[in-house]
């Protein structure tokens, strides 16, 4: 499966963005997916997850009731809502998709996940 993000982009302190990762393939509704941010200087963390049926969720612990996973399967998209954006937020984006065995399963373990998109870039001013 390929992925593609995007949304992106410059924002003001406690404002929103839409980020979203279409996927190529027909088999998108049988993945995981997850997104994933790299700050300069820091280790790639998870963001948040869903899982297949998009009835199961995760959320990093920094983004906890101002961030929000979707999916779309007639798109073959995964979307991430990013509200109350903070400047500790910039980074690099990346979605990811990988499989689990688990029907609730979202994995949180970056090399859990076998494609990944090129990423796209969030920077929050102050």
């Amino acid at each position: 499966v390929q992925l593609q993000a995007s949304g992106g982009g410059l924002v003001q302190a406690g404002g929103s963005l839409r980020l979203s990762c279409a996927a190529s393939g027909r088999t998108f509704s049988s993945y995981v997916m997850g997104w994933f941010r790299q700050a300069p200087g820091k280790e790639r963390e998870v963001v948040a997850a869903i899982n297949w049926s998009g009835g199961s969720t995760y959320y990093g612990d920094s983004v906890k009731g101002r961030f929000t996973i979707s999916r779309d399967t007639t798109k073959n998209t995964v979307y991430l809502q990013l509200n109350s954006l903070k400047p500790e937020d910039t980074a690099v984006y990346y979605c990811a998709a990988g499989y689990s065995t688990s029907y609730y399963g979202t994995p949180q373990v970056a090399n859990e996940y076998a494609y990944w998109g090129q990423g796209t870039q969030v920077t929050v001013s102050s």
